[in-house]
């Protein structure tokens, strides 16, 4: 099992979460191949909707690959791929500096530009942490 980051603004995140699938990029798979069934993706929003100058910074959606089918949707001049994702409920919105000093992501210099990628793999102690403060639910 292997933990990913997805960048994308909150909007397209919100749009995925309701239709139960992950679109990241629109590249051929977009890095999408790289994900498998039962791995962990966490959404991190730099910016509320697509061109907007507001910041956001924040993880914004959790859920866990349900398969390993990648398909590629048709919406007019749009063919996105796309995946099939379980995301959880119980989690809220948190912004990433509440979780920086934790977080082996945000430990380097200029941290920021590997998000450039879109699609960047976690190590699995910053997806605990990330999941731990976004869960809304007490044990």
């Amino acid at each position: 099992m292997r933990f990913w980051l997805g960048v994308v603004s909150r909007d397209h995140v919100l749009r995925g979460v309701a239709l139960g699938i992950a679109q990241i990029g629109h590249g051929r798979r977009s890095g999408l191949q790289r994900l498998k069934a039962d791995d962990w993706l966490v959404y991190y929003s730099p910016r509320p909707s697509l061109g907007s100058k507001q910041a956001l910074r924040a993880f914004t959606a959790i859920g866990q690959v349900a398969d390993n089918d990648i398909w590629q949707a048709d919406e007019g001049d749009f063919h996105p791929w796309r995946r099939r994702i379980a995301y959880l409920d119980d989690v809220t919105e948190i912004p990433i500096a509440m979780l920086a000093d934790e977080l082996e992501l945000t430990s380097t210099p200029n941290w920021g530009y590997q998000l450039r990628r879109g699609l960047l793999e976690l190590s699995e102690a910053d997806f605990k942490v990330i999941r731990g403060a976004m869960s809304t639910t007490t044990a």
